[in-house]
């Protein structure tokens, strides 16, 4: 597979030479160029007077034994084999999808709140991770729950090494904590971790709404920015009809959907039973998560409560809407009051910094001893607004998102069904999807082969109306130009049939692209090495350019 001397100098230039060092000494030296062992992508630059430089392959693997130089000049460089080479493994390798994930499953929370991005930094993001070498695509997923970057990449080892580096100087955590932490998802893994996701699989409470709402606000954030592509925007529109579909399906939604929903339920559970129906309830925040937890705190029978919220606006429109319940409204500025006549005290805002430490909570008035004589904390905000410092109180008991998992230990049985009847759809779907975007490797020679097409069809019918002079009828034109655009059309319907794979006939992907490859070299389209070297030239361009 051919590629240009120049594009291949320009990959190197800025993949790998920008790491190498250099030396004067070095160009009287003979050079060696190696890897080693077959599986281990590491391609190493050997020079005697003690250059290494290391850059991570990712497809075949090269030997030169030993290039010899004489007194007038080497006869065939290292540097240009070297270029060959890496042009040729970038040709040769597909993009993947890769999802580079910290979850409540594998991080804890303190680690989770430094990697938190808020949804309106989200296109800043997408647009810093395609400035990546090697990533072509992006999305951010970022929850209470979850920190998940999901790009493609031009290279899974390389992507994934800059997208790591990228989460370590945007959070300040070191990239070795990271690497202890994350979990790494390529392709299919990836594509079906996604509508795991969505359907509520992979959170704290089997089935919760709020993720499916998450993931179409990546889609919405996500219109319109450089970098939210056709693969990634595909992927995630695709979950959201999984996640939807899953819901209806198997009514796994049933019960505590939510992370709103748990929370009030292990609240109810840390009070005594006899207490749920006079327990002095306090939200602090009337965004989205603390209307949730006020509709949750009246769907159990809670009928006055006291919010405190920066503004009353909002306050007053939950009032509206929840008409037969007392929700009293108070002003920042006398939240402490409030918690101190407060039994259970819920905090949901998105203030970056701790509303609660030690000092604050230790002089106030004790709960009441009808609710157990302890005040809760059930704070669901990441970052969290209540320090950790608070639990070291003993009257008080401090609860975050990573304790709802007592909550989920209910109906065990019934969720593990529910949630492998979600699986059957999820493998479906999966299935549908990798058909689609396989297909998407065959849409380049669609388009030129009806460009080729086209451009025969114009010709001849200019040469055919020349042929009839200049006194044909308009009606006569007319049908003359349908009947080339029908013979047209329907000689291209056999091949263009055999170019797409989506899952609807037998036909498998292999045969797709047999057939793609031929329609390339019988029309000369030239379609695949085109598309790629397109692809990484644009990006080490845009990359020169910028530095």
């Amino acid at each position: 597979m051919a590629v240009s001397t120049s594009f291949s100098g320009a990959k190197l230039e800025a993949l790998l030479l920008k790491k190498c060092g250099s030396s004067s000494s070095s160009r009287s030296n003979a050079t060696h160029l190696s890897v080693f062992g077959k599986n281990r992508r590491t391609l190493s630059l050997v020079q005697r007077g003690g250059i290494r430089c290391d850059a991570s392959g990712s497809a075949s693997d090269v030997l030169v034994d030993q290039i010899n130089t004489n007194n007038n000049g080497t006869t065939l460089s290292a540097l240009e084999q070297l270029k060959t080479s890496a042009a040729e493994r970038y040709t040769k390798e597909r993009s993947s999808i890769v999802v580079i994930g910290l979850s409540i499953h594998t991080t804890p929370v303190e680690m989770r709140e430094k990697l938190a991005i808020p949804e309106a930094e989200w296109p800043r993001a997408i647009g810093e991770l395609c400035g990546l070498n090697h990533i072509e695509e992006a999305a951010v997923l970022s929850t209470c729950n979850r920190m998940e970057i999901y790009v493609v990449a031009l290279s899974q080892h390389r992507g994934v090494k800059e997208v790591t580096e990228w989460m370590s100087k945007t959070s300040g955590i070191p990239v070795s904590e990271l690497c202890e932490h994350r979990f790494l998802l390529y392709n299919n893994d990836a594509t079906q971790h996604l509508f795991e996701v969505s359907a509520g699989l992979d959170s704290l409470v089997l089935g919760e709404g709020q993720i499916l709402a998450q993931v179409k606000q990546v889609v919405k954030v996500g219109q319109g920015v450089n970098g939210f592509g056709r693969n990634i925007s595909g992927l995630f529109k695709h979950a959201i009809t999984v996640g939807k579909r899953v819901r209806t399906e198997t009514n796994i939604a049933a019960g505590a959907v939510s992370v709103s929903s748990a929370a009030v339920e292990l609240a109810l559970m840390k009070l005594p039973e006899t207490s749920h129906g006079n327990a002095r309830m306090l939200v602090i925040g009337a965004g989205k998560m603390g209307k949730l937890v006020i509709k949750h705190l009246v769907a159990k029978g809670c009928t006055k409560m006291v919010v405190v919220n920066r503004t009353e606006e909002r306050v007053a429109a939950i009032r509206e809407e929840l008409k037969d319940i007392e929700i009293i409204y108070k002003p920042l500025s006398e939240m402490l009051n409030c918690v101190g006549e407060a039994d259970v005290v819920f905090t949901s805002t998105a203030s970056e910094n701790p509303l609660f430490l030690k000092d604050h909570v230790k002089n106030l008035p004790p709960a009441s001893q009808g609710a157990g004589g302890h005040r809760l904390f059930i704070d669901i905000s990441v970052p969290r607004n209540v320090g950790s410092c608070v639990s070291d109180l003993e009257s008080v008991r401090v609860y975050n998102v990573d304790d709802l998992k007592e909550v989920v230990a209910a109906n065990k049985e019934d969720r593990l069904r529910k949630a492998m009847e979600a699986q059957a759809i999820i493998s479906e779907e999966s299935k549908q999807f990798e058909a689609w975007r396989d297909s998407l490797e065959t849409v380049p020679t669609i388009k030129k082969l009806r460009a080729y097409a086209e451009r025969v069809r114009v010709a001849e019918l200019e040469k055919c109306l020349g042929k009839m002079g200049d006194d044909i009828p308009k009606k006569t034109r007319r049908a003359v130009d349908d009947l080339s655009r029908g013979i047209v059309n329907k000689m291209l319907h056999g091949p263009m049939q055999h170019l797409r794979c989506d899952g609807s006939d037998s036909r498998t992907l292999s045969e797709t692209l047999e057939n793609m490859h031929a329609l390339n070299r019988m029309f000369s389209l030239e379609t695949e090495i085109s598309v790629l070297e397109q692809k990484i030239r644009a990006k080490v361009e845009q990359n020169h350019s910028e530095t």
